[in-house]
């Protein structure tokens, strides 16, 4: 571990940060002078994150799962041996399981549940009697936590928690100077959705109901993140930020969808 280093630069407190979008935070976050405390539960991936980014930032990272009743306080007590001071805390790391209401099992609910949801309440519980007058806490949701979904389950069900978690905290540590706001990403590549991305259904759901010509990327969501947690962005507050090119906002159908031939007399329901 780093010698205690107390000094100007902000320090941020990233979980799921050995891949995909929390990679993409940590390296953003270093690009604003931002010194990071990665999180993950492999410490494989996190020495290779802090072997690549090092040379370019302050960076110390702790392999720790954020369901372990410990969890919170290992990794705040961390940042604050590493650095001496903790100012932002970015609640990324989530649990990618879907099915519906009906066939989900407890085990399936208890994983979404508790990574998703208890983890970053009890990580917020430890982070905030160290936190100052413009510090910031980012969740990283997701837009079925606005809207729904098919077979979101116990995913969509975190994800409003997440939501409304948020609201409670802007509510009650506002007036400390201290922000709370959810940033809400549609579909993003990474591996938890790499195997679904070329399915036809997947994609239907997706690209093609969203009105903007691109896909959203991890850089996309980090520089969000990143702007909630900067001067810049010292005024948004309580928010439920949308990243999702239009697709929770409209009810947009690509051309081709919009035109296709229906078979004479059915009816969708």
């Amino acid at each position: 571990m780093e010698n205690n280093v107390v000094s100007g630069a902000p320090v941020a407190i990233v979980t799921g940060a050995a891949g995909g979008i929390g990679e993409a935070i940590c390296r953003r976050f270093g690009e604003a002078g931002v010194r990071v405390v990665a999180t993950g539960r492999s410490a494989d991936k996190l020495a290779r994150l802090k072997a690549d980014l090092e040379p370019s930032m302050q960076i110390t990272t702790i392999a720790v799962d954020v369901t372990g009743n410990e969890a919170p306080k290992r990794i705040v007590d961390h940042a604050l041996e590493a650095y001496g001071r903790l100012d932002h805390l970015v609640n990324n790391a989530g649990a990618g399981v879907w099915g519906l209401v009906h066939e989900t099992t407890d085990e399936m609910l208890d994983e979404v549940l508790n990574t998703s949801l208890r983890a970053p309440f009890r990580l917020c519980r430890e982070a905030l009697p160290h936190m100052r007058e413009g510090s910031s806490i980012v969740h990283v949701g997701s837009t079925y936590g606005i809207v729904g979904g098919y077979d979101g389950g116990a995913y969509s069900a975190a994800k409003a928690g997440l939501i409304g978690l948020m609201k409670t905290m802007a509510a009650q540590y506002g007036l400390k100077g201290i922000r709370s706001n959810v940033v809400a990403p549609g579909v993003i590549r990474t591996g938890m959705t790499d195997a679904y991305w070329e399915h036809p259904g997947f994609q239907r759901m997706n690209q093609e109901m969203t009105p903007f010509n691109r896909e959203g990327t991890c850089e996309d969501v980090a520089n969000v993140v990143v702007f909630l947690c900067s001067k810049e962005g010292g005024y948004i507050h309580g928010q439920t930020i949308a990243l999702d090119g239009g697709w929770s906002t409209t009810k947009y159908l690509v051309p081709d969808a919009l035109t296709a031939a229906r078979e004479p007399g059915k009816k969708a329901f």
